[in-house]
């Protein structure tokens, strides 16, 4: 009767030893990234940036890289990674090791229309597959500006211009396929101007030349654009929001300008690597908006013409996916050739 007993124990335990080993690898990766995250970061994170020095993401990025750095008690690391309108530099950190230590800051453009595989079929990499959407750090106004030779000063009168004159007008971007593209095609196909793109691998580029009067229109970024705007040298012709930019609230909105429901915002957003483990991204997300909250922080994005967000990564997922949609229409109302 003992050795029944005993032998019955002996079945127990092993059959509950098989089970232990079925399960384990369910539950064994959700403990090794519970424990990468009880002890991250324990060593530099690197940011990449998929553009030039300058420009928005820049400059966003360096407001809050030092504010970050003290609370996670690790140096962010800044790394230019300029390319194919951003696809270089999310290819790199989508190649990342899923780790927590790579992270990549970028604009909409990037992130809803360069590596959408709806508008970009052939392209490596593919926003919500291979990246996560961590958070977004603050959102701004596109803005058209014009050289003064053009002798317009609002869009209005540009668009009375174009139709009048019948003439095509080169309008300079940061590239192929980015946000500020698109809203110029937006702008053609609204009120049948005669626009051609001329892409350049940067915003700074395009804003140099139209300083330089080589060409008379670029389509960029409120921040990008405001100091030149304020000092008289380009003019502001609108703001593609709803309502004024806090950051040129003298120049008029599209709907002020005869041209209703134009609203393009732009904003800088943070992804990881797809499979870096949720607690990480949770992490980085609560980190990110404790910073965009402090007080010098939304004073310092206030004076660069971006509004400081803090968006959780749900959130910002799903906005990733209409902005993709709304662009998708516009691409193919045009028929416009991102390749």
């Amino acid at each position: 009767m003992n050795l029944f007993r005993s032998a019955h124990v002996l079945g127990l335990l092993s059959a509950l030893a098989v089970g232990v080993a079925a399960v384990g690898p369910v539950w064994g990766p959700i403990a090794m990234a519970a424990d990468a995250a009880a002890v991250w970061p324990a060593k530099p994170i690197r940011a990449v940036l998929p553009v030039p020095p300058g420009g928005v993401i820049d400059n966003t990025m360096r407001v809050v890289a030092e504010h970050l750095s003290s609370r996670l008690g690790q140096q962010l690391v800044i790394e230019n990674h300029p390319g194919a309108n951003g696809a270089i530099g999310a290819q790199l950190v989508a190649n990342a090791q899923p780790d927590g230590y790579t992270l990549l800051a970028a604009v909409d453009g990037t992130m809803m229309v360069s590596l959408n595989p709806k508008l970009f079929p052939n392209a490596t990499v593919s926003t919500l597959r291979d990246l996560v959407p961590v958070t977004k750090l603050g959102d701004f106004g596109l803005v058209l500006v014009a050289h003064p030779s053009l002798k317009v000063r609002t869009l209005a009168q540009f668009i009375a211009l174009g139709r009048q004159s019948g003439a095509t007008y080169g309008f300079g971007t940061s590239g192929i396929g980015s946000t500020t593209h698109l809203a110029g095609e937006m702008l053609a196909q609204r009120t049948g101007i005669h626009l051609i793109h001329v892409p350049y691998k940067g915003g700074g580029q395009a804003m140099a030349d139209v300083l330089g009067g080589q060409i008379p229109l670029v389509m960029t970024t409120v921040p990008t654009a405001q100091q030149f705007v304020k000092s008289g040298r380009l003019y502001g012709l609108a703001v593609a929001s709803l309502a004024r930019s806090a950051g040129l609230p003298e120049v008029g909105t599209y709907a002020e300008n005869g041209v209703p429901d134009f609203n393009t915002p732009g904003w800088v957003g943070i992804f990881m690597p797809i499979a870096t483990p949720k607690p990480i991204v949770d992490r980085m997300q609560q980190e990110f908006a404790a910073v965009l909250a402090l007080p010098a922080v939304r004073a310092q994005y206030a004076e660069i013409g971006m509004e400081a967000s803090g968006l959780a990564s749900a959130p910002f997922t799903q906005e990733i996916r209409v902005g993709s949609e709304r662009w998708a229409e516009v691409v193919a109302r045009g028929k416009i050739d991102l390749q």
